[in-house]
């Protein structure tokens, strides 16, 4: 799409209006902060149900639970925040999912649910990542997510405004790690649970703490036999007392000893215990801990893992290494070195031992206290070199993995030549949905692998997966990631020395700040990246730079500096012999000629790229010059032909399922439909780009799908339904800060006024948009800016505003 991203990354409140007559055409009656299109097409949203399966062999905690259960009551002392604390391997998650799984039913907007990951070896999970996860689980597209911190938080809240969610906030390590989560709502209910006090939520938040004891004898007893009674008979009461004593009675450390308990049916008790007293003597012989706590359930995950097959044991170890919060089976495989189906049978084995969890098909991740004795036997047990191949095969294999995909998903976006896989079997996708479904679902892991990388003494496979991930992130705009990996490429690149690579990742770091509509931060990336391809003598690179540099001129309206930076790489691009990028800048290079006002000149340059672009089958941008050759035969009164052009680009719009080119390229459809009398056409066209790019949380183009449903309405002799239509759009282009766009709706706005007979209300917008206007110096905003001034002096109607 012109290597741009068209999406506005800062959506507000959704407002609301009230309509009369039929949901397919829009009423603008009785109009309330916003005007909006509502209809049976609408999606609805449906509540998150994030919760975590609830936990086998829970036993008693009953006062626990009724203390819960009191937070939630219709009486003064109902809260809005508990935070369950007490030592690690204690049963606080359980606790919180055995009472969030009973009360859900009290909570029908939906339970969200986050592991902080405040005590994992790794980093902890930070709160603008859950916020992101968070508000896609309510509804708010990729798109839509704000890249600002606080405004991610107040979209948030606002999201959670007036519901009834359960938040359940697992292991968090800090107050302020949590109070970012928190909503703003005393509707929602939030459950954090933590090894540390956390104070802060209790004295500044108004939380409730719960401290958990360890269980009681009877119930550490009865979690035990509860887990072992169908696999073993006979057990001597007073031998299970004993095994409950050696786990310190912590559900954690009690649930592996039963495991194994159980799957050893024939073997004595009284020798499992002999056997974990042998393990406690060794350990109290190797450490100088002073925790009985944490001897004891490191004291059981070592008399677990010493039970292990060879196998099963170092796959234990090496998952320890693994960078990300959970690992899939091929990961996992390229950890240990092994092909995947030698891997499924151990993982089994540690699932059964429950030493692992699976939490989703073929997915696994270790508990905190796990995973941090996994890190402590991987480095006792396995070689400096052993760990460090280990951990470079499975980076090398989400690298090569990411780019496998990608070539599936963006075949075009792919630019950095990768070397062989060495020692690993990447991913082979069999289309785009499974890719764009790996890359979902992968997401964290891959920003682990590139942070695990730059720190592991592999900047290259961090700049290149970076570079890799650029193409995935622009097309969610996926900010976080984003600018995560772009910084950790550009710092690795550097460490390397590596030009090229640096100015990889200062592109990409460009494009994250153009589509986050930071447009001087991504002047000074796109400059940087260009300087250094013009020093190593990189033409390809040195016009993709200059591209960069032709788009912001477009967004900035300096159509003269931008015709120029197309116009050289163009040339560059003609001197290398790259067909698709020739096409590209064909295609911009016609959508500035058309905003200087030269349609004609337009259509012989995307003639020229749209022939290009079906022989190599670049659908995107075909589609995308199609749009702006519609453009070109509107205005140049050939409604056909615009048309059929128009048409042609909503179908290829429909086969790739892509809703981002459909919504922007309905609108162009609408202005086709009314340039040939049809405005009710032209209505519902607008009114369907406007619904998809609500859920998109393009407001930009929203703005646009509604000033074009005003125009409809004018057009239709609907004069004052056009005019709120004209007010929200004019609006939304004044806070986004778009003085074009803002221009042509007030004057469009203008005109709606003075055929609903207030002339007097038209002059301040026409007023507003004359001034506006004044900044521009093309052709386009002097034609306007004429027409406004002789609608001012009464000479004619300003008619429809150019677009």
């Amino acid at each position: 799409m012109s290597e741009r991203d068209g999406q506005e990354p800062t959506p507000r409140h959704v407002n609301r209006s009230e309509l009369s007559g039929p949901a397919d055409l829009v009423q603008a009656r009785d109009v309330y902060g916003g005007v909006h299109f509502h209809g049976d097409g609408v999606e609805r949203e449906l509540p998150p149900q994030q919760l975590p399966g609830d936990v086998r062999g829970f036993v008693n905690r009953v006062a626990e639970l009724r203390a819960l259960d009191r937070l939630t009551g219709d009486d003064d002392a109902r809260v809005t925040l508990s935070v369950i604390t007490g030592t690690a391997g204690v049963g606080k998650t359980s606790l919180a999912l055995r009472w969030a799984h009973r009360a859900r039913h009290r909570f029908p907007d939906g339970q969200l649910y986050a592991n902080l990951r405040g005590y994992d070896p790794g980093e902890p999970t930070r709160p603008e990542v859950v916020l992101d996860r968070f508000l896609r689980a309510l509804g708010v597209p990729p798109a839509a997510v704000p890249a600002d911190p606080e405004d991610r938080e107040a979209l948030y809240r606002s999201r959670l405004a007036d519901r009834r969610v359960l938040l359940v906030l697992d292991n968090a390590a800090t107050a302020r790690q949590v109070r970012p989560l928190l909503p703003g709502s005393d509707t929602c209910l939030t459950i954090v649970t933590s090894r540390s006090m956390l104070s802060g939520l209790v004295t500044r938040d108004g939380g409730r703490r719960l401290t958990l004891p360890m269980l009681t004898e009877d119930d550490a007893v009865a979690l035990l036999h509860g887990v072992t009674a169908d696999h073993r008979a006979g057990d001597d009461p007073a031998e299970l007392v004993e095994l409950a004593r050696l786990c310190a009675r912590l559900p954690l450390a009690l649930r592996i000893a039963a495991e194994r308990a159980a799957s050893r049916p024939f073997m004595p008790l009284g020798d499992l215990i002999q056997d974990l007293r042998d393990e406690s003597a060794l350990w109290d012989a190797l450490t100088a801990e002073d925790d009985e706590e944490a001897d004891a359930v490191r004291t059981v995950f070592a008399w677990s893992y010493r039970g292990l097959g060879t196998t099963a044991a170092r796959l234990f170890r090496l998952l320890g290494l693994h960078p990300g919060p959970d690992v899939s089976v091929p990961a996992a495989a390229a950890l240990a070195g092994v092909p995947a189906a030698e891997v499924r049978q151990p993982l089994d084995a540690l699932v059964t031992a429950h030493l692992v969890e699976q939490h989703a098909p073929a997915r696994y991740h270790l508990h905190d206290l796990l995973r941090a004795y996994a890190v402590d036997q991987v480095r006792q047990f396995e070689g400096e070199e052993d760990r460090r191949h280990a951990l470079r095969r499975v980076l090398e294999w989400y690298l090569h993995s990411a780019d496998a995909a990608l070539a599936q998903s963006l075949p075009f976006n792919r630019t950095v030549a990768l070397d062989p896989p060495a020692g690993v079997v990447p991913l082979a996708f069999a289309g785009p949905a499974e890719a764009d479904a790996w890359f979902d679902v992968e997401r964290d892991n891959l920003v682990a692998a590139t942070r695990t990388a730059a720190e592991a003494d592999a900047p290259r496979v961090a700049w290149q997966l970076a570079a890799i991930l650029r193409s995935v992130f622009m097309h969610r705009n996926a900010f976080d990631g984003w600018f995560t990996t772009a910084r950790i490429g550009l710092a690795a690149a550097r460490s390397l020395g590596d030009r090229r690579g640096e100015a990889e990742a200062l592109e990409s770091l460009g494009k994250a700040h153009f589509q986050a509509r930071q447009l001087n931060e991504a002047a000074e990336h796109h400059r940087a990246a260009l300087a250094i391809r013009r020093d190593i003598g990189d033409e390809h690179g040195t016009a993709v730079s200059v591209n960069a540099l032709g788009l912001l001129g477009l967004r900035h309206r300096r159509l003269t500096d931008a015709l120029a930076h197309f116009t050289d790489a163009l040339a560059r691009f003609e001197r290398l012999g790259n067909r698709r990028w020739q096409a590209l800048l064909l295609s911009n290079l016609a959508e500035t000629r058309y905003e200087l006002g030269e349609p004609a000149r337009a259509v012989e340059l995307l003639d020229r790229a749209l022939a290009v672009q079906r022989e190599i089958a670049d659908r995107g941008q075909e589609g995308n010059s199609l749009f702006f050759l519609s453009m070109a035969l509107r205005e140049l009164g050939r409604i056909g032909e615009a048309e059929a052009a128009i048409e042609r680009a909503l179908a290829i719009a429909e086969d790739a399922g892509s809703p981002v080119w459909l919504a922007h390229w309905l609108v162009e459809q609408a202005r086709v439909l009314r340039a040939s009398g049809r405005p009710a056409e032209a209505l519902e066209a607008v009114h369907r780009a406007a619904m998809i790019q609500r859920r998109l949380g393009d407001r930009s183009r929203e703005a646009m799908a509604l000033d074009g449903a005003g125009e409809a309405y004018r057009e239709s002799g609907r004069a004052e339904e056009a005019i709120a239509f004209h007010l929200r759009a004019a609006a939304t282009h004044r806070g986004l800060g778009d003085s074009w766009q803002l221009a042509v709706t007030l004057a469009n706005l203008a005109a709606a006024l003075v055929e609903a007979g207030r002339a007097e209300e038209a002059e301040p917008p026409r007023r507003e948009a004359r001034d506006l206007l004044a900044r521009f110096d093309d052709a386009r905003a002097a034609t306007l800016h004429d027409r406004l001034d002789a609608a001012g002096d009464g000479r004619l109607n300003p008619g429809p505003a150019s677009d």
